[in-house]
């Protein structure tokens, strides 16, 4: 029995960060820090009346793919809410200001540029939803 011990012990570890992992994936975070608002500079884009998504992307993410099409069709009838898709490994420079460390990864900034939530990993369409109807 004692030679099994280390072997349950490493599974329950694994099984525990596991676990975690998946539960922290795709949650929209809200954002406490006061970090300066981005321009429409810095993402190369203007920004929605209300609310932008700004997601950061790489080629060979497949998450990424499935994000970019959630995020795509939600505000395709949003007059104020914009989406914003940026490769993260041709923008290394604005990835490190924003301490992007994964992709994909979206930001949900007001109107002002102000990041209010961010997302990493794929977000849940009903996440989405009750973050939008929470901005006003």
């Amino acid at each position: 029995m004692q030679n099994y011990l280390p072997i349950l012990l490493i599974f329950a570890l694994a099984t525990t960060y596991g676990l975690w992992y998946q539960s922290s994936r795709g949650r929209i975070k809200e954002k406490k820090s006061a970090r300066p608002a981005l321009t429409a500079h810095d993402v190369g884009e203007e920004f929605g009346s209300r609310a932008t998504f700004v997601q950061f992307s790489s080629a060979f993410c497949t998450p990424c793919r499935a994000t970019r099409a959630l995020l795509t069709d939600i505000t395709a009838d949003l007059s104020d809410v914009k989406y914003i898709d940026i490769d993260a490994e041709k923008n290394l420079e604005l990835v490190r200001k924003l301490d992007i460390r994964s992709t994909p990864t979206t930001l949900i900034l007001n109107g002002a540029g102000q990041e209010i939530g961010r997302a990493v990993g794929a977000p849940k369409r009903a996440e989405i939803l009750a973050t939008l109807g929470a901005i006003r």
